[in-house]
This record gives C-alpha cells, sequence and structure tokens, in this order.
C-alpha cells in the first residue's frame, strides 16, 4: 500500500492526503509567483497543479550525481559558451491554470532560451532546453513518468534520467523515442551541445 501524500497549505501546516484528487475545495490553490513568495520553510517542495507537494530529501547517492552530471556539463560550457547550468532544485514552470512548479535536479538552459546577461531571480517562463532527474530507489517511475511528460509538454527537449538502482541512462526526447543507455555508453546531445560526451558510468561512480 502507497505511504499517503502530504501535502502544506498556505500556513505550513500538514495536510496528509491519500491522493491529489482527494484535496477538499477548503484548500486554496496556488499560482507560481504566490508559491515564489512563500518563505523558505526547511522542507523540500514543489507546486503540482496548484497545491503545495513534500518530498524527503534525496539520499548522499542521489547528491553526488548530480554534482557530477554539473561537474562534466560545467567544464564543457567553460570551452563553450552555449548557455548556463542549474542545479539544487531550480524552478521550471511547466504548466499554468493551475500551475505546477517542478524543482529540476539539474537543468542547461541555452543563451538563446536565457540570455547571458540574465539575472533574474524569480520563476521566469524560460524553459530550459536539457533536465536531469535522478531516479533514487524511493521513486516510483509512475511519478517519474508523470514529470518527464510535464518537462517534454513545457518545451524541454531532453530529459534525461538516472536510475541509481540499474545504473542506466534514460533519454526522453521531445521529438525521438526513448532511448536507454548502459554505463559503457556515451551519453550525447548533438542537438544541443555539439561536441559534449560522458561515459554514463561516469555519472554513478
Amino acid at each position: 500500500m502507497d505511504a499517503p501524500t502530504v501535502f502544506w497549505d498556505n500556513q505550513g501546516r500538514p495536510q496528509v492526503l491519500g491522493d491529489l484528487a482527494m484535496a477538499t475545495a477548503e484548500q486554496t490553490l496556488l499560482n507560481a509567483e504566490e508559491f515564489g513568495l512563500r518563505p523558505d520553510i526547511g522542507r523540500p517542495e514543489e507546486l503540482v497543479r496548484g497545491k503545495i507537494v513534500m518530498s524527503p530529501p534525496p539520499n548522499r547517492r542521489h547528491g553526488y550525481t548530480c554534482a557530477e552530471i554539473v561537474f562534466h556539463l560545467r567544464r564543457f560550457l567553460e570551452d563553450q559558451k552555449l548557455g548556463r547550468v542549474y542545479s539544487n532544485d531550480s524552478a521550471i514552470v511547466t504548466e499554468r491554470n493551475p500551475d505546477t512548479v517542478r524543482g529540476a535536479d539539474v537543468a542547461y538552459y541555452s543563451y538563446e532560451r536565457l540570455p547571458e546577461s540574465s539575472r533574474s531571480t524569480g520563476y521566469g517562463p524560460e524553459i530550459p532546453e536539457l533536465v536531469f532527474e535522478v531516479k533514487s530507489p524511493s521513486d516510483r517511475w509512475s511519478d517519474v513518468l508523470k514529470k518527464i511528460a510535464e518537462y517534454l509538454n513545457a518545451g524541454v527537449l531532453f530529459v534525461t534520467v538516472l536510475d541509481l538502482d540499474d545504473e542506466i541512462a534514460v533519454v526522453h526526447g521531445a521529438e525521438s523515442a526513448p532511448r536507454t543507455l548502459g554505463r559503457n555508453d556515451e551519453l550525447t546531445y548533438p542537438e544541443i551541445l555539439p561536441g559534449f560526451s560522458v561515459v554514463v558510468g561516469r555519472l554513478f561512480e
């Protein structure tokens, strides 16, 4: 039996629900801007169709894998001035009316989508070309697939899921079928990051 989902209302009070569809009429839907103005209450959160959803902090292996992704992308982008890399659950607005704000593990924005001169601190309308999600053992594939669909529908070109259990990378493209890469395969994105390459196994070491 799945554990109940915990939602947090505008006052930071926990609301335990078995399913998002069971949300009561008394709960106020938030938009992305209202969500962004809330004080930091010390818990990882996302906004899903107007509702605040809490998730437990990821484990250390999850954090290490995210750091490896950022390292390889940043090293490549030091020479190829194409865009920026963001991590630490940086917000992406994937849906409007009601709003959904996801915190990507790692995201890449080209300077075409997010200009180099941009110093925006809010939840802007820009959508990254590339998102990485690290699937921890506690994550359900059904939830991960929903998030992938949101990203692609919002305009993300590639969503790569790194599975910590099987040590594989599954690349979902907006215009291509998913492809699964093993530890010895090369992870590349010639359409958006020409010349970038990393062996999948390096991200799990």
